[in-house]
């Protein structure tokens, strides 16, 4: 068995040491992690190396280490555009890449947002991966992630010897991860906008490191979209976890989070999400996703808001009624999961025997 080289950058973040903590236990991969700061928990068996992303020697550490697999999950949110957050996030990805290519790394893996494709009336029913990024340049991490992604089209061209893969995950949720919808569902009442309720798409935490791991098993070049398949609009979501909702006019709420000042940054507060996020639908399309990276996620839309209905709050303050009827619904949606899967299978086998006859 061959042993492949991978690099994790970023570590010291939630995303780096959670994959890292993955990659570990594949026997065929010995890990690297890079980062100004350690994990906060340790990772055995992985060897990390305190250094900057952006630091000049990173191409001689990547060729010394002969490393084979880079996962580039270094990045700083930002709800507000931030010049040290773009110089970090954009130009040190740009020097990732660059030391990638220069160093003769094989592949590199990159997490995106389905953000990057905007919210917007004018949005398709479902957005494959070729549609045009229109995201945000309000939202700090979003216009920064948009700006990655026009350097990887530009990128790919350069270096078609390093294969790419990119994941967009659409809202990320779960009972540890910190993330815009998540702290959207955590504040005490959670601002919408009077006469908008769009279908949301989400991943849960667990969902989005799998397919990260799994992106790195095989030869998966190109973008390909993650969530899971249903699809909720967003005052049911609201209502699964049981938060409080306060319906604004929008023009008075775009009004509001726009001011430059402490008031704005006051309501961005209260509204940690762009509000065209939670006024128009932006759902992408996962056929990629299913057919060619092959990957299919553990949990529904609704099983992962019931688990983290469940996780925010000590169990003392969930009804029983409450507790048990999430039990019951989650049974019933594994037990149905699995029978579809059953089915799917059968069908395949018999097609195959069909064609042996």
């Amino acid at each position: 068995m061959s042993i492949k080289k991978v690099l994790v950058t970023g570590i010291g973040g939630y995303w780096g040491s959670r994959v890292a903590q993955k990659l570990v236990e594949h026997p065929e991969y010995q890990v690297l992690g890079l980062d100004t700061i350690a994990p906060k928990e340790p990772v055995p068996g992985l060897d990390f190396i305190q250094a900057d992303i952006r630091n000049p020697l990173l191409v001689e550490l990547l060729k010394a280490e002969h490393v084979d697999i880079v996962y580039h999950l270094a990045f700083k949110e930002s709800a507000r555009p931030s010049e040290s957050a773009f110089d970090y996030n954009v130009m040190g990805t740009m020097k990732v890449f660059g030391a990638c290519a220069e160093a003769g790394v094989q592949k590199i893996i990159f997490k995106s947002s389905t953000a990057v494709y905007g919210a917007s009336a004018q949005n398709p029913a479902f957005m494959t991966e070729q549609n045009p990024l229109q995201g945000s340049r309000t939202y700090g991490s979003t216009r920064d992630l948009v700006e990655i992604e026009a350097f990887c089209n530009g990128f790919h061209r350069q270096s078609p010897q390093t294969q790419l893969t990119i994941l967009r995950f659409a809202n990320m949720i779960g009972p540890t991860v910190d993330s815009p919808l998540v702290r959207y569902l955590s504040t005490p009442v959670s601002t919408s906008l009077l006469g908008f309720d769009p279908m949301m798409q989400l991943v849960h935490e667990d969902d989005a490191i799998a397919a990260l791991v799994h992106a790195g098993v095989g030869d998966y070049s190109g973008v390909f979209n993650i969530a899971a398949e249903d699809l909720l609009p967003l005052t049911k979501m609201l209502g699964l976890v049981h938060q409080p909702r306060l319906p604004v006019f929008h023009l008075f709420a775009y009004w509001g989070y726009g001011m430059v000042g402490s008031r704005g940054l006051r309501l961005s507060r209260h509204i940690p999400i762009d509000l065209d996020y939670i006024r128009y639908r932006w759902v992408a399309d996962l056929q990629r996703m299913r057919e060619i990276l092959g990957f299919s996620p553990t949990y529904t839309a609704e099983e992962t808001l019931h688990q983290f209905a469940e996780k925010r709050k000590p169990k003392g303050q969930i009804p029983e009624a409450i507790t048990r009827t999430y039990e019951n619904d989650r049974l019933h949606e594994t037990i149905k999961r699995r029978h579809t899967e059953d089915q799917r299978v059968d069908e395949e086998e018999g097609l195959e025997a069909e064609s042996h006859e």
